[in-house]
């Protein structure tokens, strides 16, 4: 089955997280993706481990299915050649070389592929993006965490700064930059010619702030770090049952507010002036809170997730990850993919959470070993086999 975006070439020349992670969900919606990798060393998410599969780091095969791989040395003269071939009929290339100097050194700067090809979509993914004062300076996934304010605000009230624990400015960038891919197509199909694309961790994390950013805007305050508690929303937080237990009680407007009242037969908290209404609440937060978690208290956390969500209570266990990757309903819905590796076998990963009825994404490939596909992707160049095996002698490719 094809899938929406079958007969597009994507040239994936980036490592890490941001730029495989979009690449992967390019590959997921149906598109060739060819990913070059260093001969010997490969993306460095190879490196990044334990935990491994076989000899094959975890990291690295969580975000690297749907491509197929060559090794490519492209500081040798003679791949710049190679590279240029891919491009020429390619739809997009992506890449997180580090300095705007490294991608002229090699020939794959913009000006240079899109005079190659003028249709090419060019993806560009830095730390903080390709101009402006601080363009082509390193970045990483923590330390746009860092600068972007999310790390100030996460945490215990009095607790230090707090990382989120999953790579949230890469996986973050990588969505973004998906996004612009996908209207970059659209708009080549009116103007025939592709463009650049500038995408940078820094922006892609600081747009985590959302309603912080509307707090400061509007009042000028540097919003201060609250725990589990939400600044607009109460009650909205993590309350526990009588067993101990953490859940989420998500009370996320003043109908819900009435529901929960209602189910708990404490209509006067609902008619409380203190109380009536969100906005109410927030502002006697310190005084409804000892209330609703007293409640809270005197039933076990089973029992208050089946009936808060028969009373249309939006409400959620606090799961451990093992938890999560084995809620029954994900899986119904297909999250998890599987597919068999030729030297590890079966492998695991989370799908594209994309449901499309006549255009389904797609789950073809393994994540590929070390230039798997370098003899393969060459001669579909027209790179004969004495060539390729001279550039396998001179390292040019692996």
């Amino acid at each position: 089955m094809k899938g929406p975006l079958d007969g597009i070439r994507v040239i994936d020349q980036t490592q890490a997280l941001a730029g495989p992670y979009c690449s992967m969900m390019l590959g997921d919606l149906g598109a060739d993706v060819i990913k070059i990798e260093r001969p010997g060393v490969g993306d460095q998410s190879r490196q990044w481990a334990p935990p491994f599969i076989g000899d094959q780091s975890c990291y690295y095969l969580a975000v690297n299915r749907n491509k197929r791989g060559i090794a490519l040395n492209i500081a040798a003269p003679e791949a710049r050649d190679v590279m240029h071939r891919l491009v020429r009929d390619a739809d997009v290339f992506i890449t997180n070389l580090a300095t705007s100097a490294a991608l002229k050194k090699y020939g794959i700067d913009y000006p240079t592929l899109h005079q190659i090809n003028p249709r090419l979509i060019y993806a560009s993914i830095s730390g903080y993006g390709r101009r402006g004062s601080r363009a082509d300076q390193p970045g990483y996934d923590l330390v746009a965490q860092a600068e972007s304010g999310t790390m100030a605000l996460t945490g215990e009230i009095d607790g230090a700064p707090m990382r989120f624990p999953t790579p949230m400015a890469d996986l973050t960038c990588g969505l973004f930059t998906l996004i612009g891919i996908l209207a970059a197509l659209h708009a080549r199909h009116a103007s025939g010619t592709g463009q650049f694309l500038d995408m940078s961790l820094q922006e892609g994390q600081i747009t985590w702030l959302d309603n912080y950013a509307g707090e400061y805007f509007a009042t000028g305050e540097d919003p201060s770090r609250r725990g589990n508690r939400h600044p607009q929303v109460v009650p909205y937080e993590a309350v526990q049952g009588s067993d101990g237990e953490w859940f989420i009680l998500g009370v996320g407007s003043d109908n819900v507010w009435q529901s929960f009242c209602s189910f708990v037969g404490r209509y006067d908290l609902a008619a409380d002036p203190r109380f009536s209404t969100n906005v109410e609440c927030i502002a006697h937060y310190e005084e409804l809170m000892p209330i609703v978690r007293d409640i809270v208290r005197r039933r076990t956390t089973d029992e208050w997730l089946a009936d808060l969500r028969a009373a249309g209570v939006p409400c959620g266990r606090i799961n451990t990850v093992a938890q999560a990757l084995n809620d029954p309903h994900l899986h119904e819905r297909g999250i998890i993919v599987q597919l068999e590796h030729p030297a590890l076998g079966a492998l695991r990963s989370i799908a594209t959470p994309v449901h499309m009825s006549d255009t389904p994404l797609t789950y073809r490939l393994h994540p590929p070993r070390l230039g798997e596909h370098s003899d393969e992707v060459l001669a579909e160049l027209g790179y004969d086999e004495q060539t390729r095996r001279r550039f396998r002698a001179q390292a040019i490719i692996g």
